[in-house]
């Protein structure tokens, strides 16, 4: 009997309409183009715009195309797994409200918490699901509308976060193909470098934590930017030592859109042309949860069937990880 892997037959991605440049940001933060592209490579990125608009917005649009795409109707989908940061409410779940804005009235939706990293996370869970031969069409989406959490006075947040996601769907497949193998790494002390420490049950909100605007983003960049590049390349090349592959057998290298550097310090330290690395940030920022399919969805029309391709990413907690793809269909 053939082995079963969860394959991606199906990508949609989405961003709002509004871009926020980095010549608007000069005039809100005070802050230069120059010294945004020089830390980030970030040019410009889009806010969702609109009274009551949340991240649901965002994954519906991912919805629909993925199923215009497959050619399947929303009813058809069985599971919808939403990995973001910026649910529309504590509860209930985004996933849950997707399902009803897109009519997929048999599908059940939970979301998935795990920052940058989520879209990995959910992904991997999704694959189980297929692997087990309970469900046939998962429908996976990383979005996040992460200006409802990002402080426009804080120089160190405002520039690189943007709104948007992307999102695939994943069927049985037993040729070969699909998301192949996983490694999902968390080390729970980074919780204090990058949170929002208002909010929760910890620190529930009233007055006082919003007078001291403790529910934006608050982030230690410099100890990110350490652990991210040293961890990236080691899952990297752990996922590739126990799959019998060398960097020069890999189509594409998919990298959690943090900022440029960080895409480049990986990158380079594991060897891989450059012409072989997705990158976007420049047009969207970082998306959080949304930035690994957002690559997917731009790089499409560019993959081939058999392309192997080794996603990474690095969130909040901290969380990262790293997974190996066999590519099932030509994106043209």
């Amino acid at each position: 009997m053939k082995k079963v892997t969860a394959a991606i037959t199906a990508v949609g991605g989405y961003v709002p309409d509004y871009v926020l440049t980095n010549s608007e940001l000069e005039t809100i933060a005070q802050i230069s183009d120059e010294w945004i592209v020089s830390r980030s490579g970030i040019r410009e990125r889009h806010i969702l715009k609109g009274e009551g608009k949340a991240t649901s917005d965002l994954c519906v649009p991912i919805a629909q195309e993925i199923c215009r795409k497959r050619g399947i109707s929303p009813e058809e989908v069985e599971a919808i797994i939403v990995a973001t940061i910026t649910p529309d409410m504590p509860m209930p779940c985004t996933a849950n409200i997707v399902t009803d804005k897109i009519g997929a009235c048999n599908a059940w939706g939970v979301d998935v918490n795990a920052a940058c990293a989520g879209f990995l996370y959910a992904m991997d869970i999704g694959a189980r699901f297929i692997e087990s031969g309970r469900y046939k069409n998962v429908m996976i989406i990383g979005a996040d509308k992460m200006s409802a959490i990002i402080d426009y006075t804080d120089k160190t947040t405002c520039s690189i976060f943007g709104d948007g996601g992307g999102g695939v769907l994943l069927e049985p497949n037993d040729e070969g193909y699909g998301v192949l193998d996983s490694i999902l790494q968390t080390d729970g002390s980074g919780w204090k470098h990058l949170n929002i420490k208002a909010g929760g049950s910890a620190r529930p909100a009233n007055a006082d934590t919003v007078a001291e605007r403790a529910h934006y983003v608050y982030m230690n960049g410099g100890t990110i930017y350490k652990h991210a590049v040293t961890q990236l390349e080691k899952v990297a090349r752990e996922l590739l030592s126990r799959n019998h592959l060398s960097i020069d057998n890999i189509s594409w290298l998919v990298p959690h859109q943090a900022n440029k550097r960080i895409v480049d310090a990986v990158s380079q330290q594991l060897g891989i042309d450059a012409g072989k690395v997705m990158l976007n940030v420049h047009r969207y920022g970082n998306t959080t949860a949304g930035t690994l399919p957002l690559c997917i969805w731009d790089y499409e029309k560019q993959l081939k069937k058999d392309d192997k391709l080794v996603l990474v990413t690095f969130g909040a907690g901290f969380m990262w990880g790293s997974s190996y793809i066999k590519w099932a269909y030509d994106g043209s």
